[in-house]
Parts: C-alpha cells; structure tokens; sequence
C-alpha cells in the first residue's frame, strides 16, 4: 500500500518483522525512543535493518511475558520505520522510531528466530468531518491544556506543539501519545476505527484524569497545611526519593556520598584536609548528581583522599648497602653518593632532617638521570621523574583552580599520588631548560618547591590545602648552571658530574654495558668477550662524547651483527670482540684526533675549549697581511670571543717597545684570525691567552710550541684570570696527545677535585700574567729577543 507522509510516498509492505513492546502503545505520527534486549527484537530489528527500515510494533497485553504469542498480543499495531540505532555499554539497542499508520494483523507467525505478521493497513478515517467533529477536537484540546497544567510530569512545551496541528487525526494520536494512563485505554484509542470515537474516550479518560488530579492537588494542600516542619521535611525528601526512582537515579548520589565519607574514615588524614573534605562532601550530598558541578566537586574529593598525605617509607640506613647498591649501578660519581651517605648519616642521628636539594650538573650521558633511581632504590624510597624540558605554564607546577573545564592538579601533586608516598626521590630532570611566556615563569614557582624553608606549606592551586613538601628528596638535573635564573640556583646544592675518562668508558663499557646489551639481546648464554683494544677503537674513533650513551648505542650495533648471524643460522658459542671487528661492524672511523701542527709554527697556537659533549683541542691561526689596521675574525665565533681577540691585540699595542715592535706597525698590517672547523660556533672568554699567544707570534715570526697547549681569559692589564670546564679540557689536551697545559693560577683551587688517573703523565704550568704564558709557550720570548739585539747592537757601534 502507498502511504503520504507528510511531503513523501511510503510503501508498506503486506509482511513485516514484529516487534513486541511491553508498557507502552506507539501511535502514528509520533516519534519514540525504545531500548530493545531481548533477543527475537533484536533479530527483527536485523531483519528490518536490511530490508526497508519497516516494523510493525505490537504492544503486549501482559509485559511479563518473555516470549509472547499471538494470544499475547493486541491484534491492532503500528507500522513503524526505524530512524537510528545506538548500542548502549550493557549491550541493549536504543532504536528510534516513528509511527506512520495503524494496521491489523491477519496472521502472525514465528520466523528466523523473530515474529513476523502479515498485516491489513487501517487507512486514516475518510469520514465527512462536520461540526460536531470540531467541537471535540476543541473540548479535547482544552481538557488537554488543563491536564498539563496539574500534571507537573509533562512539560508545558506540548501544548505548543499541539496548537499548531491542523489534522484531527494526528492531534487525537498527539494527545493519546502524551496521557499518562494505562496501556488498554491507550490500545482502546489506537483500535477506534473514526476519529469521533477516538475524540470521544479521549474526552472520557481526560475528565477523568481531570478531576483525580484536583483532589490530588486538594489533599496534598490539607495534608501540608497541617504538617509540622519535620513532617514536611520528611513529605518532601519521600517526594524527592520518589522522582528518583522514576528517574531511575535513586541512590546515586548518596551511595557515591557514602563511599567517600568511608574512605575519608579509613585512615588518617590531617586536621585541615579532613575539614575540607567533609565540606566538600556536604556540597556534594546536596547536588544533583547528573549536573556539570557534581562532576567538579567529585573528581576534587577523589584528590584530595588519594593523595598520600603523612604516608612514608622507612630510609634504609645499613650504609654498607646502600654503598653497594650505588656502586653496583653506576661507576664513578663518587661526589653524589657521598652526598646521600652524609644525609642518610644525619637521618640517623637526627632523627629527621628537611630534604636536601641536590643538582647533578654535567654533559648529556654521565647518568644524572639513571642516579636519581639508583638513589631512590639505595634509600628504599619511591621514585618519581618529572621532565621540566620546555614548560612554559606555571600550571605544570601549581595546577589550575577548579574554576576551570578540565582543572587538575599541578604535575607535583599528580606525580605524589602516583607514588603513594610523601617522601619518594624526586628527580626534576633538564632544569636548566625551563622556559617562561605569557602564561607564566615555571622557573618562579619551583622557588617555593625547592626552598626547604617554604616547601612545608606548598600551595597548589587545585587542592586549596597545603601539602608538605619538606621530606621529599628532590634531585634536579642540568647540563648548565649559567641558564638556570640566580634564585633557583641559590636553593640547591650543586654537584657536578665531570665527563668520563677513557679508562672510566671502558671499564663502563665492559661492566655495565655490555652484560646489559647481551640481556637486553637474548645472548646472556653466548661466552662473549669484549677486549680492551675494541673497546678503545669504540671509545676513541666512533664516538666523542662526554658520556657514555653513543658509546652504549655503538657497542649495540656491534652485537645486533653477530645476533643477525645467530638469527640466520649460525652457530656461535664463544666469541672475543676485537679491533678488526669492531671496525668491520661500525665501518670507516667517524671521528680522527684534531690535526695539530707536529713542529713550533709562527702564528699557530693550541687552546682548550670545553662543550657539552666534553673538551676538545682548538688551534689558532693568525696571518699578517698587507693592509690598514684591521683585524678580522673567522670561523664561526661568538661575540665574547671576538672581545678577547680585541683585548689580546689592544694588550701587544700596548706593550710594542716591549716586544720590539714598531708603534706604527698595526697601521701597515691586517691580521686575520680563524679557528678552524668554521661550521661549528665558538664563544667564550677562555681563549684569550691562545689569541695573544698566536697574535704576538704572527708579528714578532717567533714560533709557538705545539707540544703545550693553554687556556685562560686575559685582560687589558695582562692579567691571566681563571676558567670553568678545567676537568674537560685537561681530557681533550690527554686524548690528543698533549702533555703539558697552561693553566691560570686561580684554577690550582681545582686541582684536589680531578682524579688522580686524569692528571696522570700531565704537566701543569700555572700562570698570573700574559708574560709568564709568552715565555713557555713561545720557542723565544719577544722581550728577550729585543733585549739581545738591543745588546747586539750598542756593542756593533761603541766607540773603539
């Protein structure tokens, strides 16, 4: 059959899948949503889905029933298309539908695991519509109005969209479709062939309805009227509980208030956190538990009880084992395991003692990360990382207040409750690159973080209740001290961690790194050994790094070869690493030594530079030209370095009688100076004295040792003043093969601080003045040469 609805033709087939409703009659021209489970619905559903979208929705005359018949069944339904279907998280189906036109079942048969009925569509009522027809609709209309109107159940929007129907037939199913009644009335409407008799029960069940809901509203008056104030207390919260449980929310949020005032009872907490607690509670129990706000309250309360407040482990503080255990992780850095002995000694004897602030400073790979864990598991703490490399939001650290969508603690405070005690090891890595913009400096408020004197109140934004801070070990990380701002650094206690000697890699490499990889690689069974010569070739040629993670990336390489092979069926059950094939796994050297000058050269002149991947070599160049008083600089250097090189040429202006120079002979001249290796920048004050040294040597054509190298800032005045990164560069001068190194005389405070196998076969010259660096470096000092020629020369010309 063809059907007109609303501005388009439906064919109704004759045979449609069933599904039966239970508590509820779909009338035309109505939309439902119906959550459907059971398993011949949802098969009919399938069934419809591939077909047309059609149904045909019978109500049940008993909704016990699980399986209905056709006894079961109220003969006349609705045909129905399917307009969407969602999958709820329990399994059932919310389909919604929409009614299109009543019809009769002929015959009702099982098929396929689903009903299926073939159906007689009843057309809309064709009847003459006449006055009496009007007057029903419109007494029906108002009995409606006034329905809605004590019915508080029904929203009062209804009634606007039944203003605004025109056709008496889709106004009656309208109405029907909003009564409140039982399911035979409405079967009774949907079963009336004409529209007067709809009209007329409608007419019948809405005086009804009508009058109950006057006395309802006449008794409720009285029965309040008379109610004490507790009565009426208790009327509405028996009021309240009922919506409730028609709502299907009963309980919700009392049973969450009583889980949570049960974990607030199941332990300790302090003073002021249970008070806060209990308030926020009260909040809660008064809040609807489906609205945006319960949802913030709730979420602050879960925070405010997982987090471990006066929780703590027990220090471990046999120091015989906790000595073990730092030495069996990490090879070396005896400063920061002495550090953690002498606080485990005041714990000790003190009892408890605030937290020291400790910041590991070195170049990347010396393992100040990997110490923060191997502190925490010598200690028996928990251990907790938090990267600070690129924040830029004050709200990492604070957090947000709950006024925010979204607020949540600072990461603090998040990472306390991930490790469930108040005084894990706290490892704030990178602290040296914390960025600031205009959502706030980090950097500023870790102040209050790491100060041992404020950290006991510390105040994150969310929580609103101070946490104490004071018994953490916080351990930050940093490649630089000259990035991090002056008050931060003020509040910790730095330690650095030097680059690693070559002897110190290879004992790392054949120790740790090795049994490590061979783990890591499913080969612990293979005998391998790795000998002294590979590990060197490693060391020396195919990494330069200060650290030891190229180091441990390249012995990798090495043994994934020999896994390759294994993997293809090799066989091996010893093997002994080498030079030969270490070089054949890692292929041609990556790295060779600075190419420095074997013989004393004029205007060349060996520096020490320190950088982040360690020290390396840095010869200088200087050529006098023809030209007009200038001096140019090339080779990719920094501005402080191109101020040294003017104070060093403005130093031998000044000094020229002394040097046996002309007054006038940087008028005539250029002079060029480059560092080779152009591509790399170079800055830094350190090569002052190697500028001076190549400079002096370019205009007096003495030459300058290349067997001793030198590092140190001058000054206008001569002054040689002293200079950081001493250990890094005494390791480049070694690795090159240099052996004696000038050094200025306020670093000889340093020396006591380098290991004994460093300074092993080095020869240390300190100096005070420009003048003291001339006469070792240079194969002839300038003055004495003036001095000698200017003898020379008096006795050529007295008088005989």
């Amino acid at each position: 059959m063809k059907l007109k609805h609303n501005t388009e033709t439906i064919d109704i087939k004759s045979r449609l899948p069933v599904v039966p409703l239970r508590d509820v009659v779909v009338f035309p021209h109505m939309i439902y949503p119906l959550l459907v489970g059971r398993k011949m619905t949802v098969n009919a559903l399938q069934e419809a889905m591939i077909r047309d979208k059609q149904l045909f929705l019978m109500a049940q005359k008993s909704p016990s029933i699980e399986v209905p018949a056709s006894d079961d069944l109220f003969e006349v339904g609705v045909v129905a298309r399917v307009l969407q279907v969602m999958k709820m998280p329990n399994g059932t189906l919310k389909v919604l539908v929409e009614g299109l036109v009543r019809a009769e079942t002929v015959r009702l048969a099982k098929t396929d695991n689903y009903l299926s009925a073939r159906i007689k569509v009843i057309p809309p009522d064709a009847e003459q519509y006449d006055r009496e027809t009007e007057a029903l609709s419109r007494k029906v209309t108002e009995q409606f109005a006034e329905y809605i109107r004590l019915n508080r159940r029904i929203p009062d929007e209804v009634l606007v969209s039944v203003a605004s129907i025109e056709e008496y037939t889709q106004l009656a199913d309208t109405i029907a479709a909003h009564i409140l009644h039982k399911i035979e009335t409405k079967q009774a409407i949907l079963a009336a062939y004409s529209i007067k008799e709809q009209f007329h029960i409608l007419t019948d069940v809405l005086t009804e309805e009508v009058e109950i809901l006057r006395l309802e509203q006449k008794i409720d008056g009285s029965v309040r009227d008379s109610m004490s104030r507790s009565q009426r207390e208790m009327y509405l919260q028996q009021q309240l509980k009922a919506i409730k449980d028609e709502l299907g929310q009963a309980d919700d949020t009392s049973a969450d208030v009583e889980d949570l005032l049960a974990q607030l009872a199941s332990r300790a907490y302090p003073q002021r956190v249970k008070d806060k607690a209990e308030e926020e509670i009260k909040r809660l129990s008064r809040m609807h538990p489906y609205s945006a706000e319960s949802g913030v309250v709730r979420s602050y309360i879960e925070w405010l009880l997982a987090l471990p407040w006066e929780i703590t482990t027990e220090d471990r503080t046999d120091f015989g084992e906790v000595q073990s255990i730092l030495d069996g992780d990490h090879y070396g850095l005896d400063k920061a395991k002495k550090r953690i002995l002498e606080h485990l000694a005041v714990i000790r004897l003190a009892g408890k003692v605030k937290g020291p602030i400790l910041c590991l400073v070195g170049p990347p790979g010396v393992g100040k990360t990997s110490v923060g864990r191997s502190i925490a598991r010598a200690m028996g703490r928990n251990f907790v990382r938090m990267s600070l490399g690129g924040i830029h939001d004050e709200a990492e650290i604070r957090g947000h207040r709950r006024t925010y969508i979204g607020a949540m603690p600072g990461r603090i405070i998040q990472a306390l409750k991930k490790t469930e005690s108040s005084n894990p090891v706290f490892l704030l890595d990178e602290i040296d690159k914390v960025g600031k913009d205009f959502r706030g400096d980090p950097a500023s408020a870790l102040l209050e973080v790491l100060d041992p004197e404020q950290n006991n109140t510390f105040s994150d934004n969310y929580l609103e209740v101070e946490y104490d801070l004071s018994e953490i070990l916080f351990i930050t990380t940093a490649n630089t001290t000259a990035s991090i701002p002056a008050p931060l650094r003020d509040r910790m206690e730095i330690i650095r961690l030097p680059g690693y000697l070559e002897f110190e890699k290879a004992a790392i490499a054949k120790d740790y790194l090795f049994p490590k990889i061979k783990k890591e690689m499913g080969v612990e069974s293979v005998t391998m050994e790795l000998r002294d010569d590979a590990v060197f070739e490693i060391i020396r040629y195919h990494t330069r790094e200060a650290g030891v993670r190229e180091l441990e990336r390249k012995l990798s390489s090495v043994v994934r070869k020999t896994v390759l092979d294994m993997a293809k069926g090799k066989k091996v059950r010893r093997l002994a690493y080498n030079r030969t094939k270490v070089g054949k796994a890692l292929g041609p050297r990556r790295y060779i030594d600075t190419d420095i000058k074997k013989q004393p050269t004029v205007g060349y002149a060996v520096g020490l530079a320190w950088t982040e991947m360690g020290g390396e070599a840095l010869p200088v160049e200087v050529l006098p030209m023809r030209g007009k008083a200038k001096l140019t600089l090339t080779g990719s250097l920094g501005e402080v370095m191109r101020e040294s090189a003017s104070a060093a040429l403005s130093y031998i202006r000044n000094h020229t009688k002394r040097f046996g120079l002309d007054d006038k002979f940087y008028e005539d001249i250029e002079l060029h100076v480059h560092i080779p290796e152009g591509a790399v920048p170079k800055d830094g004050p350190s090569a002052g004295i190697t500028l001076t040294v190549a400079m002096l040597s370019s205009v007096t054509g003495i030459p300058v040792r290349t067997d001793i190298a030198m590092t140190g800032e001058v000054t206008l005045t001569g002054d040689v003043l002293p200079i950081g990164g001493l250990n890094e560069k005494l390791l480049a001068a070694k690795r090159n093969g240099i052996s004696e190194i000038i050094v200025p005389e306020k670093n000889r405070k340093d020396i006591p601080d380098l290991q004994p196998e460093l300074l092993d076969g080095l020869t240390l010259h300190f100096v005070r003045r420009v003048d003291d660096v001339i006469k070792l470096a240079m194969t002839e000092a300038p003055q004495e040469r003036h001095k000698r020629r200017t003898a020379h020369h008096a006795t050529q010309h007295r008088p005989s």
